[in-house]
């Protein structure tokens, strides 16, 4: 085969994985730009785009970057090459942010502005209106800034990552001088200052029209916004670390002064200015990015956090998972795990109720024995920690691998784990070459039948902030592998071990793949028409899975593909793929389980479930530590399996994609599958308290998957 055919052949079985990237933050922006939205959460969405965006230019831009410049020719499996991709993403990253400006300016500002919320500009304020800036100015402001000259005596001064700064153009009458100086604007303040009610003025253009203050007998010739973005990824090579811990914090110091991959810019900006930022932070012109409106909209968030529910969505508060409904101390939640598995799904059910009164009932109950948990992300006040250090406070064995090189948390991370460890925490800092990526507990207790153990395995973050915003599936169970399975994980983890066999679990980097893979030919074996896969993850991009995929659509098995981000396998081409069809829920929450169904499990005729932490990517099966568990309790399957098909009738927030690579929206619906969950989880919490029965569960509205498309009437 020549260079151009396989080109051809690579093209028609992988779509590129950072082109698929903006494909996701395109259908977050079309999130914005819905008119059927509540405004505040559509100005929500536009803070999203754009903070996904930076993090998209701090790591994947930036590598693509280094690749060219260190003169990398291998291209992915979908051929692209690294100048092809970066020249396509800037192409597309521009349109993107054409939109989101068109659409800032002329319908959600205007929109806002007529239910009572705008941002107005300092020459357009009322007099006291002026009066309550210039002294907010003077009082708050003027005190935190610091002018910081260009010129033979003052070196061009470091601007740091996404930092928000004015480029100052003076003129000094002495000496009729042009002077520029950078003053950044100080991120410890907020960015919209609110003068009155509902009415607001930004920060940058306060200390534009306060510049006289600041360089005084100075003739202002004007400032203009610009915003740099940096590489941020942390580059470590652990294998040649001598202390993990020690490694880390020095790549945080190095990561600050990454080289600068873009510069946004006020597409007003004097050209002689321009030049200047250009030539000293080392950019060409193909990474300058001209904004006619507000810089950096990923501080909208502040807006959103208004007091104004009728622009809103209704909130949501979670409930109380009906299985645990009734549990009130110690014992009662560990019997209830004895009698059988508990599955909990955020954010319609509560993580506090469950996840994190797991661990802190574990903490308090004297028979406890040792807790051992995985930490990836958590938050910065987080009552899992605390339970972790009371219960080392209480004797108890506590050990808590505690992943340093969770991007962008590190520096939380590392704090973290130096409480822990103070507090008398067995502290782990990841494996050299992998990252664990898992999430699970192991809880130990003695009671009168003998040691047994009680173990939780997630999909998402022991996070309770972020689980009322991500959707997550985990599992609560005291069944006996799955206890024996976390202990060989967790001593493999803490200690060595090779070789280690596991019953229910699949671990990456070692059984996780080779599972899979043999579900998969489990569903090819079952012949013509019986087949049947279904899942549901954040990401596919790993070739050697895609590839088994299109093979098992050629025998004929049906598969559908709910992925809410990126995916490189192309669906619906004759011969290869016309048994795949792939969709992409993406709404309220962040859709975040990872959930796969088999139903002929390997070959025996029996379905099987899968839930964890990992996504089918290179990085996840090969370079993670990731934990799936298969799920074997009927009660907790049917659970599973009312997920899926909810997120398979969604006719409302569900993108499918075509075999051109097209995302194309669903209209005109009426199934919105997280109204939807929400509805199930009330429903089902109502039919306990009525019943009276724990066990009770609301499964009228389930249909059976089986082994057809569960689409088509």
């Amino acid at each position: 085969m020549n260079e151009t055919s396989e080109r051809t052949d690579t093209a028609s079985r992988f779509t590129n994985r950072e082109l698929s990237w903006l494909q996701f933050n395109e259908r977050v922006l079309a999130l914005a730009e819905d008119r059927t939205q509540p405004l505040l959460e559509r100005l929500k969405f536009g803070a999203i785009y754009s903070s996904n965006l930076d993090e998209f230019f701090m790591v994947r831009v930036a590598g693509l970057a280094d690749q060219v410049a260190a003169g990398v020719t291998r291209t992915p499996p979908d051929g692209w090459s690294p100048p092809r991709q970066l020249a396509e993403i800037r192409h597309r990253v521009r349109e993107l942010d054409g939109r989101l400006q068109q659409l800032l300016t002329t319908d959600l500002f205007p929109a806002l502005a007529a239910e009572g919320v705008e941002i107005v500009h300092p020459d357009h304020l009322e007099v006291d209106e002026r009066t309550f800036i210039a002294g907010q100015f003077r009082d708050r402001v003027f005190p935190v800034l610091t002018p910081l000259a260009v010129d033979p005596g003052h070196p061009f001064p470091y601007i740091s990552n996404l930092s928000l700064n004015l480029a100052v153009e003076c003129i000094d009458p002495v000496d009729d001088r042009r002077r520029f100086a950078r003053l950044k604007v100080p991120p410890s303040l907020p960015r919209f200052i609110e003068v009155a009610e509902g009415r607001f003025v930004t920060l940058e253009a306060v200390i534009a029209a306060h510049l006289p203050d600041l360089f005084p007998g100075m003739e202002i010739v004007g400032a203009w916004p610009f915003r740099v973005t940096r590489n941020a990824d942390l580059t470590l090579n652990d294998e040649d670390a001598d202390d993990l811990l020690e490694a880390v914090e020095m790549e945080l110091r190095r990561r600050r002064f990454g080289r600068a991959i873009r510069l946004e810019i006020a597409h007003d900006t004097p050209s002689h200015i321009l030049g200047l930022l250009t030539h000293e932070l080392e950019l060409d012109t193909d990474e300058i990015d001209h904004v006619e409106g507000l810089l950096d909209a990923s501080s909208f968030w502040q807006l959103h956090g208004m007091k104004r529910p009728d622009l809103k969505d209704p909130s949501w508060s979670p409930v109380t998972p009906p299985q645990l409904f009734e549990i009130s101390g110690s014992g009662d939640f560990f019997s209830r795990l004895d009698r059988g598995d508990v599955v909990v799904h955020h954010p319609y059910e509560s993580f506090s109720d469950s996840v994190t009164k797991f661990i802190r009932t574990a903490a308090a109950d004297d028979k406890v024995l040792a807790i051992k948990m995985t930490l990836y992300r958590t938050s910065g006040d987080s009552p899992v920690i605390e339970a972790l250090i009371d219960a080392a406070g209480a004797g108890k064995q506590v050990a808590a691998l505690v992943e340093l090189k969770a991007r962008f948390d590190e520096q939380n991370n590392i704090d973290w784990a130096r409480r822990l460890e103070q507090a008398g925490v067995h502290v782990v800092y990841g494996l050299v070459g992998l990252k664990i990526h898992s999430k699970i507990t192991l809880v130990v207790r003695s009671d009168s039948t003998g040691v047994r153990r009680y173990c939780h395995v997630g999909t998402g973050n022991y996070n309770p902030k972020t689980a009322r915003i991500y959707e997550d599936v985990g599992l609560l169970t005291a069944d006996p592998a799955v206890g024996n399975d976390l202990s060989q994980l967790f001593n493999y983890l803490t200690g060595f071990g090779r070789g280690i066999e596991y019953e229910r679990l699949h671990v990456a980097p070692t059984t996780l793949r080779p599972a899979i893979e043999e579900l998969i030919d489990g569903e090819i074996a079952a012949g013509p028409g019986r087949g049947r896969i279904v899942m549901k993850m954040n990401s596919l991009v790993d070739p050697g899975l895609i590839d088994q995929l299109y093979d098992a659509s050629r025998a004929g098995v049906s598969i559908d593909l709910i992925i809410r981000g990126i995916c490189c396998l192309r669906p619906g081409i004759a011969g290869q793929s016309e048994n795949i069809r792939v969709r992409s829920i993406v709404g309220r929450y962040l859709e975040h389980s990872r959930i796969f169904y088999f139903a002929n499990g390997a070959g025996d005729s029996q379905p099987v479930y899968i839930i964890g932490s990992a996504d089918l990517m290179p990085r996840n099966l090969n370079a993670r530590v990731e934990a799936m568990v298969t799920v074997t309790d009927a009660a907790v399957q049917a659970r599973l399996r009312e997920i899926l098909q909810v997120n398979l009738e969604d006719d409302t927030l569900a993108w499918e994609l075509d075999a051109d690579g097209v995302y194309r929206r669903r209209t005109g619906g009426t199934s919105d599958a997280h109204r939807n969950l929400a509805r199930l989880a009330l429903e089902r919490t109502k039919s306990q308290v009525v019943s009276g029965n724990a066990e009770t569960l609301h499964l009228e509205s389930l249909r059976r998957l089986g082994n057809r498309d569960p689409r088509r009437r």
